[in-house]
């Protein structure tokens, strides 16, 4: 398995030894993640203890020294404070790569603040066309955390403005995910003082276009790439059904009940802001500039296809103006997208992942389109391609398109169950390493009763790998990347009891703070072996490791420690 020593890259081997206590396992390993799958206590809102779970039940009630609870948000997983939730990418960072990393919002908050973003080449390559055309802004109007900041939004425009930029438009994406759903209109009033207060300074400063996320330009995997064709019709174009001259407005009609139901943020309608001359006001011309300012990459990707290819076939672009492009960070680093970045982004090497492949060790990843970038891209440090072809074997099951998650709460867990149990037993791999979406994506919509209809099929799905485990009398580490499906209400945060509106609740559909279980076992597994005690303040990154000394390995030194005594 693990052959001569691989070459040292920055001067560190990635030689593995021999692991002392766990010997080289003749088995496969299984790694699970139960994406959005957090542990909290028990209440009507929460769709994991209200779900039939007897499997995790068990690994939680069964060895005490073979379950414990890890920290899955803010400093654990390299964002900038406890405050900030975890989400899939820095969660599957962490797992894989076994290190705490600064992520993006950390990096882009120093930039910033320090002023050093406009100092960078990425500003440099821009803002020619910032200054002499308009400036474009594109991305989420959130406060959550997880792919913008409203924050990070103001000092990119005030500092632009302080440059010489002397138009701007910015193009909104409303949010309902990661952030109270609701607080749209609010967001965009925030801007709208903010904006003309550059106006006061004579900065030509409005909002141009917009949409919810989940319907317009923020789509991932090439899951539906109409959504991205809506959005680059709306902020390229200036073409949208729905035309209104004050974003404000626009969004408290477009959100008005459709059906007797309120229309989420996530779900409003693509629209663009026109002059008294029905002209919209920011339609982006030849020798403009465009930033995208998420600082997450999955769901920005395609518009990035979409600004900056040339060779482009996904639909029909009408126009394609000549522009200079910048993401707040490169979304891609296999695929240099955008070429062009104002923030670097996080350099992650040496991953669980890299060392892995360099020492014999062969891999099946697997997950649905909807996360199948979570366990190869996002685990192995962001890097798409695989380590050894020879060695990985990635593979995607399709998402259903245009089918609303809390319509098919199952998904595609039992495909992704069934391959994963094939890889089990057909000998070729030492490590399965699948993703269930279910909890994480289905928690999303905010449907509790879906969400714990998903909670009890992907227990079902990891009985019968645990079943299958045992038969190839394997070993098995159980996890998850963050919390979601066991918090599904919004809360008072003194009294901590469920917020009400008309009498209904006012569902969550962000991620949490809680922390996530761990659980390891299988006949595979030495009976020595247990969960140490003696960590602090365990966290995602300590996997890593652990999963290195489960395939027989000591573990590396720039890994945070193993979870195994």
């Amino acid at each position: 398995m693990t052959g001569g020593e691989a070459p040292a890259t920055n001067g560190q081997s990635f030689h593995l030894a021999p692991n002392p206590e766990i010997q080289k396992p003749k088995t496969p390993l299984l790694v699970v993640v139960l994406d959005g799958w957090g542990e909290a206590e028990d209440d009507e809102y929460n769709a994991i203890s209200r779900a039939n779970t007897p499997c995790m039940d068990s690994l939680k009630k069964g060895k005490p020294d073979h379950w414990m609870l890890l920290k899955a948000h803010g400093t654990a997983v390299g964002l900038p404070s406890d405050d900030d939730m975890g989400n899939s990418e820095v969660g599957h960072n962490a797992l894989g790569s076994g290190q705490v990393v600064d992520q993006g919002a950390r990096l882009v908050d120093r930039a910033l603040e320090t002023g050093e973003l406009f100092e960078l080449d990425g500003w440099k390559h821009i803002a020619p066309a910032a200054t002499e055309g308009t400036l474009h802004l594109i991305g989420l109007l959130s406060d959550g955390g997880v792919h913008s900041r409203y924050d990070q939004l103001k000092l990119l425009f005030d500092g632009a403005a302080e440059r010489g930029v002397n138009r701007i438009r910015v193009h909104t994406l409303t949010d309902g995910r990661d952030c109270e759903d609701g607080t749209s209109i609010k967001l965009m009033e925030t801007l709208q003082k903010d904006l003309q207060a550059l106006e006061k300074q004579g900065v030509d400063a409005r909002v141009a276009s917009g949409g919810g996320r989940m319907c317009t330009t923020m789509d991932r995997y090439e899951s539906d790439w109409n959504v991205v064709k809506r959005g680059y019709y709306a902020h390229v174009l200036g073409e949208a059904d729905n035309k209104f001259t004050d974003p404000v407005e626009a969004l408290k009609v477009l959100k008005k009940p459709k059906n007797g139901k309120p229309v989420s943020d996530q779900w409003v309608p693509a629209f663009v802001i026109t002059d008294d001359k029905d002209q919209p006001v920011g339609s982006i011309q030849d020798g403009d500039a465009v930033v995208i300012f998420n600082f997450r990459a999955d769901r920005v990707v395609e518009l990035s296809k979409a600004l900056e290819y040339k060779d482009f076939d996904k639909f029909d672009r009408k126009r394609w103006p000549a522009i200079k492009v910048a993401g707040m960070m490169q979304y891609d680093g296999e695929l240099k997208l955008p070429k062009d970045y104002l923030v670097p982004p996080p350099k992650i090497s040496h991953t669980t992942g890299e060392y892995l492949a360099k020492n014999g060790v062969s891999t099946f990843a697997c997950s649905e389109s909807q996360k199948i970038g979570h366990v190869t891209f996002f685990w192995n440090g962001n890097r798409a391609a695989p380590f050894d072809k020879k060695l990985e074997t990635f593979h995607e099951v399709p998402s259903d398109q245009n089918i609303p998650f809390n319509e098919k709460p199952a998904m595609q867990s039992q495909k992704i169950t069934q391959l994963a149990i094939d890889a089990l037993k057909s000998g070729k791999y030492n490590q399965v390493r699948i993703n269930f979406p279910n909890p994480d994506m289905v928690g999303h919509t905010g449907d509790l009763d879906a969400t714990i209809s998903a909670c009890t099929t992907v227990d079902a799905c990891v009985k019968r790998l645990l079943k299958t485990v045992e038969e190839v009398k394997g070993t098995y580490l159980v996890t998850a990347d963050h919390g979601n499906a066991e918090d599904m209400v919004q809360r008072d945060k003194k009294t901590k009891k469920a917020l009400m509106a008309d009498g209904k609740p006012r569902m969550l559909t962000s991620h949490t703070l809680n922390p996530v279980p761990v659980a390891v076992g299988g006949p595979g597994l030495p009976k020595s072996v247990h969960f140490r005690t003696d960590l602090k303040e365990p966290g995602l990154a300590n996997v890593g490791a652990t999963i290195v000394n489960l395939l027989g390995f000591e573990s590396p030194s720039n890994l945070e420690p193993s979870l195994l005594a």
